[in-house]
C-alpha cells in the first residue's frame, strides 16, 4: 500500500484491541536494532497496566485499517512525561509518520499543561535523533536509565 505523507492518516488513542499492534511494532524495531530487555517486556505485554493505568497515553497512527505507527507518553510525575516506544511499521517508514506522532504528542502534552517531555535513545538511531532535534529536543546528561541500549537523554520544555 503506497501512502503519501499524512494522506488518510489519523491518530487515535489506545484501546485494548490495539495492544497486539503496540507490542508487534515495538518488538520489530527492538529486535532489528537491539535486544528486547525486561523493562521492554513489562510495558509491551501489559500496556494497559504499565502505561494507561499509571496515567500515561498510547497513540497510534492509522491509515485506513492499518496501524502504521505508535508512540507512548509515560507519566513520570504531574508535569513531566517520557516520550517512549515510538515505532513505525517498516513499510511506512520515510512517510513522515514519526513527525506526525511526535507533533501530536507535543500538542497533546501542551493541552494537558505538561511542562517537559524527556526521552531516551541511542546515538546510532540517527533518523530518530534528527527528528527529535527538529522538534526542539536537546541533549541533557543521561543519568540512570532502565535500558542498556540508552546512551542519550533528551528533553523539551513545553
Amino acid at each position: 500500500m503506497e501512502l503519501q505523507a499524512n494522506e488518510n492518516m489519523e491518530i487515535i488513542g489506545f484501546e485494548p484491541g490495539l495492544a497486539k499492534d503496540f507490542k508487534d511494532l515495538n518488538l520489530a524495531w527492538l529486535q532489528k536494532y537491539f535486544e528486547v530487555e525486561p523493562a521492554d517486556e513489562k510495558v509491551l505485554y501489559d500496556p494497559q497496566g504499565q502505561v494507561i493505568d499509571k496515567g500515561g497515553f498510547i497513540f497510534f497512527a492509522k491509515s485506513g485499517n492499518t496501524v502504521a505507527g505508535t508512540v507512548t507518553l509515560l507519566k513520570l510525575n504531574e508535569t513531566v512525561y517520557e516520550l517512549a516506544k515510538m515505532a513505525v511499521e517498516e513499510s511506512f517508514q520515510g512517510k513522515k509518520i514519526g513527525n506526525r506522532l511526535l507533533e501530536y504528542c507535543i500538542d497533546f502534552a501542551k493541552d494537558l499543561d505538561i511542562q517537559k517531555l524527556v526521552l531516551y535513545s541511542n546515538r546510532k538511531l540517527l533518523p530518530a535523533l534528527h527528528l527529535y532535534k527538529k522538534f526542539g529536543f536537546v541533549e541533557v546528561p543521561l543519568g540512570n536509565t532502565d535500558y542498556k541500549r540508552s546512551d542519550i537523554k533528551m528533553e523539551k520544555f513545553l
